[in-house]
């Protein structure tokens, strides 16, 4: 009896130190979003209620939409389509390789290990619009910056999950093209590639429906696309115009959206 109860008094001292730890996580998180909030000025109430009827009122200067240059959109729209292909295209053809090289089992050296893993990180921790800003400046206004940032950035998330991917394939189908006499070019072909191709294209297809997204985005520094009208009609303070194209986008993003979930699962039951 006496060390039942000795048991249960450990166990509830146990339970006491980890809920204790918890409350401290707790705390401690909590701790860092109320400090975050006064930093960025969420819990300025007087801000925010000067805001918001400035929000309203540029809300109702937007209605009703005014489509009249509708017809003028068409090209920009074109070309952030064009803009988000392209640059995911680039980054899945750049970041094949790397992956490769960035995963444990199929990387020829740890120093390579090592150097991939930082490219996908340094590609990964540059935002595109940071990259846009940078390649405007160096080729000039267009698309093309937009495509390479796009590109660029987007070689760290696709390689790291190819990479990851690539880690957690079987390694029976591997280790019998080993077997055979395999080289290392066949092996992949053979056993890891078509083992990782639902992964790499749900990646793929998703990181497109982000790019075309970013590509709006982009058009803010110079690179084009429908981002650049929806920033030039705010510049002339042409709201109508700019929820006219806010909705144009809306339901560009939707039809984006539907069309990569459809390829995807087609290319899943394939």
């Amino acid at each position: 009896m006496t060390t039942s109860r000795t048991e249960y008094d450990g166990l509830l001292r146990q339970q006491q130190r980890i809920w204790l730890g918890l409350l401290v996580k707790i705390l401690i998180i909590g701790g860092i979003i109320a400090v975050s909030f006064v930093l960025v000025g969420l819990l300025d109430i007087e801000r925010i209620s000067r805001g918001i009827p400035d929000f309203f009122g540029m809300f109702g200067e937007m209605l009703p939409p005014d489509f009249s240059r509708a017809p003028d959109w068409i090209e920009p729209l074109i070309d952030t389509i064009a803009m988000s292909i392209a640059g995911t295209a680039l980054a899945i053809a750049l970041s094949l390789p790397i992956a490769f090289f960035a995963a444990k089992n199929t990387t020829p050296h740890p120093i390579v290990f090592w150097i991939a893993r930082m490219t996908l990180n340094i590609t990964r921790a540059i935002p595109e619009l940071i990259l846009g800003i940078i390649l405007v400046a160096a080729v000039g206004f267009g698309t093309l910056p937009g495509v390479l940032a796009l590109g660029l950035h987007s070689i760290g998330m696709i390689g790291k999950f190819f990479a990851e991917a690539i880690e957690h394939t079987d390694e029976a189908p591997i280790e019998a093209a080993r077997a055979v006499g395999a080289d290392p070019l066949q092996i992949i072909w053979h056993s890891i590639l078509p083992q990782v191709f639902p992964q790499m294209a749900d990646v793929g297809f998703y990181r497109w429906e982000y790019n075309f997204r970013a590509s709006m985005v982009l058009g803010a520094v110079g690179a084009g696309g429908i981002g650049f009208e929806i920033i030039g009609a705010l510049r002339l303070l042409k709201y109508e115009e700019v929820s006219a194209l806010l909705i144009v986008v809306l339901v560009m993003v939707t039809l984006v959206d539907a069309l990569s979930n459809f390829l995807r699962q087609k290319l899943i039951e394939t």
